[in-house]
């Protein structure tokens, strides 16, 4: 309003004038009219120790608790004279106070943006505050959202709890004002983005391209990499030259790969990848680099039943069977000689490029000591060693380190019967034996004791001829005859049917272990061990003595005689 020539000259008119413009602003109609549940823009007048009073042109000025002004960090936000949306959410015209909300204003402005967002098919920002049943909750810069877990991303989460704290972006699904709900998605937008990658990959990819890809899952099998939209896989066979058990040993989640497409089904949409095609194969040429006979140093990657894989250089690996780890030690496992990790001395043994395999040796890199005991120990030897070991059968001799010499059970004595050598031998002691036979191919060393002493067998027939005499000791009896010993370790057999001319059911029913007998040698044979003795030739040549005498007796004699032997007969049928 312009200034009369009247209120120039009179400044209280012009003060009254102005008072009485505020005063009908004041009761215009227009004046604050703020409509409930609007936002409404408003100025920061004063800032108090728990609220804050916001202008927005009404009556009075609006509180709003300082708390909605504070960031994260718990500082304060705002400065007095600064604009600010706020939100009415209540006010009485009577008594001319208003409700304010900044908090609720930010809200409404924010679901607004997320409307305008889901319309236009767009993204949004947000951090994974907390895991919730059946997903997460998500802020969105002031409002929580709902992700589903199964839309979290394209493939199951490992670990769920990794995820908390983290920023994505975000599709948003649903939004319901009235009950504050937001639900959103990862896993649409990545397979938006990744149907659009696929689509543009599948036009350039093509065999023997090298690409880029990240490790996406990782299985027993093989590597799952994720090359922009489209997954190959990675076989185990073609990540590496050498032997792996597992692909964790040389890749991990999240892991940049360069890669070769070995296969592409256009199709199908299903790529084969290699990772040690990148690199020559160092089985070329493999025979001219390991000649047989080369003896070399490497590594132990592999233990198996049957023997140790040893690592020559990256991506070749040879065998060392378990029957070529020790010259003398007979191995139940490879473990009793190696180690994975141990570095070992082999010698290559055989190459065969076609099927990739190099057979190795560990103690060819040493002296065969079978070679040296044949030289050191010739048969005819006679040697001293100690008992290491007895069984049944025989004694263990040791006579180098890792080979022991048998004397076996029937090379103990030339004449007593050893049921077991524990009863003439002990661990530890030391014994002389004579070598019998060196065989290097089978691996075999043999002894005896009894060779070194002569046989006494080979005497008896000059001792014991046919027709001798002989007294002995009865030592077993059995069915079908006596055992009786002549003289120490030689014993004779009187078969059942020469003890008498009657028949005898059982020798134990006229003798007894002990027994002292005479008896006449009627067989003998060095080679077969055998000496035959009778008892009833003895009692032959005594009746054929006796009837002789009767027969040549003279006259005179006669009935003395006939008496005499008649005494006899009885005497010796009481005997028998």
């Amino acid at each position: 309003m312009d200034k009369t020539p009247e209120m120039k000259n009179n400044p209280n008119m012009e003060m009254e004038v102005n008072f009485e413009a505020a005063l009908e602003n004041y009761l215009n109609e227009d004046f604050g009219d703020l409509e409930e549940g609007s936002i409404t823009q408003g100025v920061v007048v004063r800032i108090g120790k728990e609220h804050v009073l916001v202008d927005v042109n009404f009556k009075s000025e609006g509180q709003i608790s300082l708390n909605e002004f504070l960031d994260a960090a718990g500082e304060l936000e705002v400065r007095v004279g600064d604009q600010i949306d706020v939100y009415v959410v209540s006010k009485n015209e009577s008594e001319g106070t208003i409700h304010l909300s900044r908090e609720r204003a930010k809200r409404m402005q924010l679901f607004d943006k997320l409307e305008e967002i889901q319309e236009k098919d767009d993204v949004i920002t947000g951090r994974i505050v907390r895991r919730i049943k059946g997903g997460y909750t998500v802020d969105l810069g002031g409002v929580e959202a709902f992700l589903p877990g199964s839309h979290v991303d394209l493939r199951p989460v490992p670990d769920m709890d990794a995820l908390v704290g983290q920023e994505f972006e975000f599709r948003v699904l649903k939004i319901n004002r009235r009950r504050s709900n937001v639900i959103v998605s990862r896993r649409v937008l990545l397979e938006e983005r990744r149907d659009s990658m696929r689509k543009d990959l599948l036009k350039t990819l093509e065999e023997g391209q090298v690409v880029t890809g990240r490790v996406k899952n990782i299985t027993e099998y093989g590597v799952f990499v994720d090359l922009g939209g489209l997954d190959g896989l990675m076989h185990i066979t073609d990540m590496s030259w050498k032997r792996i058990k597992h692909p964790k040993e040389l890749v991990h989640l999240g892991d940049e790969l360069q890669l070769k497409v070995l296969s592409f089904d256009q199709e199908k949409q299903k790529v084969s990848l290699g990772m040690k095609q990148l690199v020559s194969d160092p089985w070329e040429n493999i025979a001219g680099k390991y000649p047989e006979g080369t003896r070399l140093s490497g590594k132990v990657t592999n233990l198996v039943d049957y023997g140790a894989f040893v690592e020559l250089e990256a991506g070749v690996e040879g065998l060392v069977h378990i029957s070529e780890m020790s010259w003398t030690r007979k191995l139940r496992h490879p473990s009793q000689m190696v180690h994975v990790g141990d570095e070992v001395e082999v010698v290559v043994l055989s190459v065969d490029p076609d099927k990739k395999r190099i057979s190795l040796g560990m103690k060819q890199v040493r002296p065969n000591p079978w070679d040296i005991v044949a030289e050191k120990y010739p048969e005819g030897t006679i040697l001293e060693g100690s008992v290491k070991n007895i069984t049944e059968f025989g004694i263990f001799i040791g006579i180098e380190d890792g080979i022991d010499g048998l004397i076996h059970v029937s090379d103990i004595s030339w004449t007593k019967k050893v049921r077991h050598p524990g009863e003439m031998f002990k661990s530890g002691d030391t014994v002389m034996a004579k070598v019998l036979t060196v065989d290097k191919e089978n691996e075999k060393f043999t002894l005896g004791i009894k060779q070194l002493s002569e046989d006494p067998w080979t005497r008896v027939p000059d001792t014991y001829p046919v027709g001798a005499m002989v007294k002995g000791t009865v030592t077993n009896i059995t069915d079908f005859g006596l055992f009786v010993e002549v003289e120490e370790g030689i014993e004779g057999l009187v078969h059942v049917s020469e003890i008498s001319r009657k028949k005898v059911k059982t020798p134990a029913e006229l003798y007894k272990e002990g027994d002292e007998i005479e008896a006449k040698v009627i067989h003998v044979s060095a080679d077969e061990r055998r000496l035959g003795l009778s008892i009833k030739s003895i009692k032959d040549e005594e009746e054929k003595r006796k009837s002789k005498e009767f027969r040549t007796a003279g006259p005179s004699d006669t009935g003395s005689n006939l008496g005499e032997l008649l005494r006899q007969k009885l005497e010796e049928d009481a005997q028998r």
